[in-house]
């Protein structure tokens, strides 16, 4: 009897581990099928991502929108370049039949000035548009310099064969719109007014002005001036067309680009007030000659100058944020997954989903927020509502407010880390790479006594 009693003990004790080792195993793929689903889940919310990033692109591309049609009416980007000295020459004569000498074909000889010295102030302007500021500005440039007199025999050209009644100066500008009062420019004692119609240059509207040389003009030094004012958006550019070339810009902007072929000899001032950019450029600098005939050249390789960029950029602080959403996503839900199995209470996909929807919403309230603030308390209102509803919905989920509030605390650290990634520009990956593996490190560390496979539950 008693044998009989041990054997049935034994059977049942062998039956109740075989059916322990059966849940542990149902668990351990529950697990599995979970985190399968989480990750699938991760992927899903991508979609959404990329409506969102899809919107900041499409605000964008309306602020470009209102930039284009206020520089329409006010004046786009300017680009000077001047002045050029053209002398029409005999080129080759035109014979009659009986081979006498009925007229010559005429060419240009092009020279350019010896010294140019342009200094300038650039006085910013911001333009309201709908919920848009555009940044236009109004240039004072004042230019001087001087022409040396040229050796004609390096050119095979005889004085006699000049057309010295016919010189003209040329001056170009890319936008004349801009123009705010008639244009003047000083030859040695002379005043010449300068005119629409100019076709040498290709890709600016050029202005001409007819000049009186004589003979002995060709012989001395011909010292030129001007005064241009002149309106424009976004970027002011300059061509350096003289031997030498010295430029100095000032404006009250505080955050200049320096851009074109050259950037300033000296790092530019740039202070709270303001900023001073100098130039100085050699001929040897460019590919193109300081005199020519026969031909034309580009000008336009060599274009330097100054671009006034907007403060605060919000929609690329946007689209930089949007870039992390994987990242952020993924944290998060692998959280909630760790905390999920820590307190053995299961959490609902939808529950997921609802977690990473509000994850979405958050770059939609930094886009909107940001069009009418400034883009950090744009940010911090956005994190602040979206750490504090997902974690009131996570004390929730897990009945505990201990653990909501510190749900909480872990997602406004993540928040204040890609915060810090998107103002640190250029040292982003670095302490991104970094960032991530402190990260990996705590969770590696954090699951290091998660049994995953429900051992112990077997004996």
């Amino acid at each position: 009897m008693e044998t009989m009693n041990q054997n049935q003990f034994n059977q049942e004790l062998k039956q109740e581990k075989e059916a322990m080792v059966k849940n542990s195993a149902s668990r351990s793929n529950n697990l599995t099928v979970k985190g399968l689903i989480v990750f699938i889940m991760v992927l899903l919310l991508q979609i959404p991502m990329l409506f969102i990033h899809s919107l900041v692109n499409e605000r964008r591309y309306r602020e470009s929108e209102v930039q284009e049609e206020v520089s329409s009416k006010w004046a786009g980007s300017q680009l000077v370049s001047g002045p050029i000295v053209m002398i029409p020459y005999k080129k080759d004569k035109i014979k009659n039949k009986a081979g006498e000498v009925i007229d010559y074909e005429k060419s240009s000889i092009y020279i350019l000035p010896e010294e140019l010295s342009i200094n300038g102030k650039v006085e910013p302007h911001t333009r309201h548009r709908s919920i848009f500021d555009v940044t236009v500005y109004q240039a004072d440039l004042n230019f001087s310099g001087f022409f040396q007199p040229v050796d004609w025999k390096t050119l095979n050209v005889s004085l006699s064969d000049l057309y010295l009644n016919e010189a003209q100066v040329f001056f170009g500008l890319s936008d004349f719109r801009g123009i705010e009062e008639q244009l003047k420019i000083k030859w040695n004692d002379k005043e010449y007014e300068l005119i629409s119609g100019s076709s040498f240059f290709t890709k600016m509207n050029g202005l001409v002005a007819n000049i009186e040389l004589t003979p002995d003009d060709l012989n001395t030094k011909q010292e030129f001036s001007m005064q241009l004012n002149v309106k424009g958006s976004n970027t002011l550019m300059f061509t350096p067309i003289g031997k030498t070339n010295h430029t100095q810009i000032f404006s009250p902007w505080t955050n200049p680009s320096f851009t074109g072929n050259f950037l300033p000899n000296n790092p530019a001032d740039i202070t709270e007030s303001g900023f001073q950019a100098n130039w100085k450029i050699l001929y040897l600098n460019r590919n193109y000659p300081q005199i020519w005939k026969d031909r034309t050249y580009s000008l336009y390789d060599s274009e330097y100058g100054v671009k006034l960029l907007q403060s605060t950029d919000s929609y690329a602080k946007t689209e930089r944020s949007v870039k992390y959403a994987i990242l952020f996503v993924s944290l998060t839900f692998a959280l909630y997954f760790f905390i999920e199995i820590l307190q053995k209470r299961r959490v609902h996909p939808l529950q997921y989903i609802l977690v990473g929807l509000a994850l979405c919403i958050f770059y939609t309230l930094l886009l909107s927020f940001s069009e009418y603030i400034n883009f950090n308390f744009a940010y911090l209102i956005a994190a602040a509502a979206t750490v504090i509803l997902i974690a009131l919905y996570t004390a929730s989920a897990f009945r505990k407010w201990t653990i909501g509030g510190a749900f909480g605390l872990v997602l406004g650290a993540l928040y204040s880390f890609i915060f810090v990634l998107i103002q640190l520009q250029d040292r982003a990956l670095l302490f991104g790479s970094i960032g991530l593996f402190v990260l990996l490190a705590i969770a590696m560390y954090s699951s290091r006594k998660i049994d995953w496979y429900q051992r112990n539950d077997v004996k």
